[in-house]
């Protein structure tokens, strides 16, 4: 049986997300900041006989994210994303995101293949002299124009809305440093009470080589390990792999994004 969640059912899916929280700090994340009844957000259960939850599947605007640990009725969860705008966005760990590639009714975009990483101690972070400051509202512009000058971001049009939004619900935050603007920035997506996403690392072509997004990474993670939270990120450049691997990360697995 498949149906649509409510907030009577918070704990017992947070129980169940929470079994691989890195993996599902998306969801868990959404869950936490936006709750059931929002326009812009749902979240679906597959329960099996004994009532006990299967799979789940979060629509956050157009973007759906399926998490199970085996066996699902992925024709049901294909039958609820069709029924929505396409192209549709879909993310989740690549061995599940594999399974939805057979619907040719799914209407896919660009396909990205990423490692999924995670960092939980500090003692290989530094320290470092440059002013780093946290973001506000009235810096928001800046980064979005700032990601939009990355040839490897995919900046959606309603990206300034969803920062905003994240930033309202405390889901994110962007460290930076600057010089006549912002000249390298660090940003947070899903944030919640485990684990946090680390997005956004991009620095003006004029700025590189300077190791300013590498020193803001080490405050921006100081900062979140000390509230007691898990890092994550994708990474699918080596030499940025092999960088993110000195501050302490190690990877846990492959993440497919469809976008």
């Amino acid at each position: 049986m498949i149906r649509k969640l409510t907030l009577k059912d918070h704990e017992n899916v947070l129980s169940y997300l929470r079994e691989e929280p890195s993996i599902n700090l998306f969801i868990i994340g959404d869950l936490e900041a936006f709750g059931y009844d929002s326009d812009f957000q749902e979240v679906w259960a597959e329960f099996d006989e004994s009532n006990e939850i299967n799979a789940v599947l979060l629509r956050f605007y157009q973007s759906f994210i399926p998490y199970a640990k085996g066996e699902f009725d992925i024709g049901s969860f294909v039958s609820i994303m069709k029924e929505f705008k396409q192209p549709i966005s879909t993310s989740g760990k690549t061995a599940l995101i594999d399974k939805f590639e057979q619907f040719e009714e799914l209407k896919l975009g660009k396909k990205q293949v990423t490692f999924f990483a995670e960092c939980r101690t500090d003692e290989y972070l530094g320290t470092t002299d440059l002013e780093i400051k946290k973001a506000g509202f009235d810096e928001v512009d800046q980064i979005i124009r700032l990601r939009r000058t990355i040839e490897e971001f995919h900046v959606k049009d309603d990206a300034r809305e969803i920062l905003v939004k994240a930033m309202e619900s405390n889901t994110a935050r962007t460290y930076y440093t600057e010089e006549n603007g912002i000249s390298s920035c660090v940003s947070t997506a899903a944030e919640n009470s485990q684990s946090v996403m680390i997005v956004g690392v991009c620095t003006r072509k004029e700025n590189r080589r300077q190791g300013l997004a590498t020193a803001i990474m080490q405050k921006l993670f100081k900062d979140v390990l000390d509230e007691g939270k898990t890092l994550c990120l994708f990474y699918d450049n080596p030499e940025a792999g092999r960088i993110y691997k000195r501050l302490g990360f190690k990877d846990i697995g492959m993440w497919t994004m469809y976008r």
